[in-house]
């Protein structure tokens, strides 16, 4: 395969990979290149972020919850399509849960199995020189991936960054670029992320002013000449989708409150024959009568529940559909199915009622890991006893589980005893558990 890629990773969460990827993306966006993003992990906003910035769409690559034919069908699919393929890291490029090698959530998996160089952002605030022995850490820490270079965040000064550039001269490292200290390129954020590319104000002039930078202070040449030719498995999983198909007319709540789904299930579904059909419970819409299943994703429900309380016609649409046809809530969507979600300011709000679970953001928890979730009984999602991979981030807490049945039992990555959760009820389904893919196909 001729298609070239990078991934753009850091020493730690916090440095700036987000910010240099999209402005690198875009750059050799109009450039005229044809870009793919790809973000690895299970990040759920930054892909919207690439797709804005190349005008293609992304996906994650999870190498703790797909297995390399999974991966290898996601990262070539995304390859055929691109001259370069510019993906982005999570955390740190070698933060990990216990796993098989190759199979841990490290970013480092993923340049590995990808064949793809590794171009270091490194955070040069309150160091200098000191700065080249982290970044000969991550050169020597790993076998299986090449470091190509490394592209320096928050410089201070022309001094500042002459010094550091020593650093990197003396381990043999390349200095592909240096962007000052610049709060303008600072995305804003909320408390899972960055706000949501569809909700972020002027987003193609910000990506425009990133693009910009980044061309000034990284040499684009450097970078596309540091970039690797995309080695794949042999065999990549053309085969059944992630996840199994809920229907074949799908309606997915998709708005503000609710657009946490992951790009490769959206993808998977198509490709076996379902149509998805979107709706927007904040604009009072019911779900579709002439589907077959319904599915209210994760995102931001906390921020609009006084909205979503008065959305009556919302409410007894989905109601009425639950009575015939399967409804699947995920994390946010989990929370609108039960009795009442209580916001920041402790205001409790009615939802539709559907499962008996109560939350609450008036004490925030952060809720954060990988899941391996086992089905109690047959539903949207598979079989009873079907096993799923996925991951769950959420402040909310449960206030009150109820009296619904559990929808599966669950474990995490660092073997917790497994323990029942999430709810069911008649044709209703949900959990905090933002499902990735079957354990069959991951």
């Amino acid at each position: 395969m001729s298609t070239r890629g990078l991934l753009i990773a850091a020493p730690r969460s916090g440095s700036g990979k987000t910010t240099i990827t999209l402005g690198l993306q875009r750059a050799l966006a109009r450039r005229g290149l044809t870009v793919r993003g790809l973000k690895c992990g299970p990040d759920y906003i930054d892909p919207a972020f690439h797709a804005a910035a190349t005008g293609a769409p992304s996906a994650n690559l999870d190498s703790y919850a797909m297995t390399d034919g999974l991966l290898g069908r996601i990262a070539g699919e995304a390859a055929d399509a691109a001259d370069i393929v510019i993906a982005e890291g999570s955390m740190g490029l070698f933060d990990a849960v216990p796993g098989p090698e190759g199979h841990t959530g490290a970013s480092a998996d993923i340049a590995a199995l990808t064949g793809w160089p590794v171009v270091l952002v490194v955070d040069v605030s309150g160091a200098a020189q000191s700065v080249a022995a982290v970044a000969l850490g991550c050169k020597l820490y790993d076998p299986r991936i090449r470091v190509a270079g490394v592209i320096l965040n928050k410089v201070a000064s022309a001094r500042h960054e002459r010094l550091v550039r020593q650093g990197m001269e003396r381990i043999g490292l390349p200095v592909l670029g240096a962007l000052p200290r610049e709060a303008s390129l600072i995305l804003p954020e909320r408390h899972l992320g960055l706000v949501q590319a569809g909700e972020t104000a002027d987003l193609h002039a910000r990506l425009d002013a990133l693009a910009e930078a980044v061309s000034n202070a990284v040499d684009l040449d450097a970078v596309m000449a540091a970039s690797g030719a995309t080695m794949l498995p042999v065999t990549r999983d053309g085969g059944s989708p992630p996840l199994p198909v809920p229907g074949r007319r799908i309606a997915i709540a998709r708005d503000a409150a609710f657009s946490f789904v992951y790009p490769h299930v959206e993808a998977g579904w198509r490709a076996a024959g379902a149509e998805l059909v979107p709706f927007s419970p904040l604009r009072g819409e019911a779900p579709p009568e002439d589907c077959d299943a319904c599915w209210l994703p994760g995102g931001y429900p906390e921020l609009h529940a006084g909205t979503i309380a008065a959305a009556n016609r919302f409410l007894s649409g989905l109601r009425d559909f639950a009575r015939t046809r399967p409804v699947h809530g995920e994390c946010g969507g989990y929370m609108v199915l039960g009795r009442s979600l209580t916001d920041a300011d402790g205001i409790a709000h009615q939802m539709a009622g559907l499962l008996s679970v109560e939350t609450s953001f008036a004490k925030r928890k952060m809720n954060l890991g990988y899941r391996r979730a086992v089905l109690e009984a047959d539903g949207p999602l598979g079989p009873a006893g079907a096993a799923l991979t996925g991951h769950e981030f959420h402040y909310a807490s449960i206030a009150a589980q109820g009296e619904d049945l559990p929808f599966a039992v669950v474990t995490d990555s660092h073997g917790s005893a497994p323990a029942p959760a999430g709810s069911r009820r008649g044709l209703v389904t949900g959990s905090f558990f933002h499902a990735i893919a079957t354990a069959e196909s991951a």
